[in-house]
């Protein structure tokens, strides 16, 4: 299996995941965040604010699955750095609010690490797709 089809599964599997846990907020946040590793839930109206956070994920999952369909290798790779940044506020989050550290961890910091490997590993690929030697069909004439 080449780098591609790995990076490919890889963003694929991620996109899906995003798109399922922001649904899982937007619709039931009240089953949704218990697991997340906060230690409270939120007080008065605050399931607004879960549906906010599902909303942003929804919307990152979107964002991978446009860049994967449309075939835009290199701009994925830098949103999915980008879009790294999001599970690893949250791990700060959890543990500045004094929740689970293993969900802080185990949870937001490992999806992380995924999100930032995957988007690597893409502009990894797209980085020797752009050093490759042109074919000789394109060279000059002489």
């Amino acid at each position: 299996m080449s780098l591609k089809n790995v990076n490919t599964v890889l963003a694929s599997a991620g996109a899906l995941f995003v798109l399922y846990l922001g649904l899982s907020f937007i619709l039931t946040p009240e089953t949704s965040t218990p697991g997340v590793g906060l230690p409270n839930w939120p007080e008065g109206d605050g399931d607004g604010f879960l549906v906010m956070k599902g909303i942003r994920e929804f919307s990152m999952g979107l964002v991978i699955g446009i860049l994967l369909v449309t075939g835009h290798r290199r701009a994925l790779g830098w949103v999915l750095l980008m879009e790294a940044v999001a599970p690893f506020g949250d791990m700060i989050n959890v543990l500045a609010h004094h929740g689970s550290v293993a969900a802080a961890f185990g949870i937001h910091g490992l999806t992380s690490a995924l999100i930032a490997i995957t988007g690597l590993l893409i502009l990894r690929e797209t980085g020797k797709a752009d050093k490759a030697p042109a074919p000789a069909s394109a060279a000059q004439p002489a």
